[in-house]
């Protein structure tokens, strides 16, 4: 039997199935798309992936830019996500979200310790949050590098 929680799943799969058939089918970027809709490429993807939820004009523009006739599509993007959906064996299997991984195990203390140094007993908001990716050369002819700037608000823990 059906959960509700395994149909929102399979709903969100299939929206996620159709959006990124479309953006193949159109030969579109991310970045193009984040460009025609006034969002940033990470955040659209997020929202395809479905771990963010879009307002209407931002899923109306969506749907538009990728040639989706379908409402179905563009409601199921603003519906509230159920977060952290990423498979467990995709986290150890594919070598970009283990190094993600990785990059928590062996750096995720020093941060956390370094952000309370400077402001105090809290967290970096992941609601609150902007991330950019970005090509960084360090000579015209090494290999780019990828350069990943995030920005989340700070959250003070409260005392009561």
């Amino acid at each position: 039997m059906a959960t509700s929680v395994n149909l929102l799943l399979l709903r969100r799969q299939a929206c996620t199935e159709i959006l990124l058939a479309a953006k193949k089918n159109k030969g579109v970027k991310w970045e193009e798309i984040g460009t025609a809709i006034g969002r940033s490429p990470v955040w659209v993807a997020s929202c395809v992936f479905g771990e963010n939820s879009m307002d209407e004009e931002s899923a109306k523009k969506l749907v538009e830019c990728l040639g989706i006739n379908d409402s179905t599509t563009a409601a199921i993007l603003m519906e509230p996500p159920l977060k952290g959906q990423i498979p467990q064996d995709l986290l150890r299997q594919d070598p970009t979200i283990y190094r993600f991984h990785e990059i928590n195990i062996v750096y995720g203390l020093a941060l956390k310790e370094v952000i309370q140094e400077k402001f105090g007993d809290g967290i970096m908001s992941a609601v609150d949050f902007k991330c950019d990716v970005e090509e960084e050369r360090e000579t015209p002819d090494g290999p780019p590098r990828v350069k990943i700037v995030m920005s989340g608000k700070f959250l003070p823990y409260k005392r009561w």
